[in-house]
């Protein structure tokens, strides 16, 4: 289900702009988001893609995508099994920027808006007593091979050191995984360490980037 549009205007910083917003992101809790930072909600951009807050509209493109085995390939937890349970995701993801003002973008190109090609965003984890800022994304097939995900990535990390503050960013990945770990070696990650995240499963990589390392990687870029 593709939302309607009309216009709304962003917030005053110079990377958020004026955009197209789904109708009622804004008004009810059950459904969009509704933190009092984002009464107006903004968008991001970068140089081909836009990325915007979740929408309970988002629900059947969701389901696609995270739905479809091919893209959960290297996730131990497999496809989503029914939209039930997308719909349980959503609230999750509608709740974590209620309460905390980020999340999770539902992920277009500007030339096709309307068209959802996946999710990715910045949500809190918390590990062995410690809450890291974690990065995360997942793409639609027909978007894969065309730089998206590094793209979107190197957005979500500016969006983080420079709006949000963030000292420190992380991101979960599988050993052999290698696609996702070239994306997040181009976006100035370093391999940290591995990590047991999920039960029963092989462990994961964590890397993470400082703000620090981004603002010496952004200077020499």
């Amino acid at each position: 289900m593709k939302p309607n549009f009309t216009q709304a205007t962003d917030l005053t910083n110079d990377n958020l702009h004026t955009f197209n917003n789904p109708v009622g992101c804004a008004l009810a809790t059950d459904s969009c988001v509704t933190h009092a930072h984002y009464k107006e909600i903004m968008v991001l951009y970068s140089d081909r893609l836009l990325m915007r807050p979740v929408c309970q509209t988002d629900l059947e493109d969701l389901f696609a995508i995270y739905g479809d085995p091919e893209t959960n390939r290297f996730n131990p937890a497999g496809p989503f099994p029914n939209i039930q349970y997308a719909e349980s995701v959503m609230a999750g993801w509608l709740k974590h920027w209620n309460e905390h003002g980020f999340g999770v973008w539902a992920i277009a190109t500007q030339k096709e808006p309307e068209n959802v090609i996946g999710f990715g965003g910045l949500s809190l984890f918390q590990f062995e007593g410690k809450t890291m800022n974690n990065l995360g994304y997942r793409l639609s097939t027909a978007s894969w091979g065309k730089g998206y995900a590094t793209e979107f990535s190197k957005r979500a990390l500016s969006f983080g050191f420079v709006e949000l503050g963030f000292e420190q960013i992380s991101a979960r990945v599988r050993e052999n995984h290698l696609a996702s770990i070239q994306v997040l070696k181009k976006s100035g990650f370093r391999n940290e360490k591995k990590i047991q995240d999920v039960m029963d499963a092989p462990a994961s990589l964590l890397f993470q980037i400082s703000k620090t390392e981004w603002e010496a990687s952004a200077a020499i870029a």
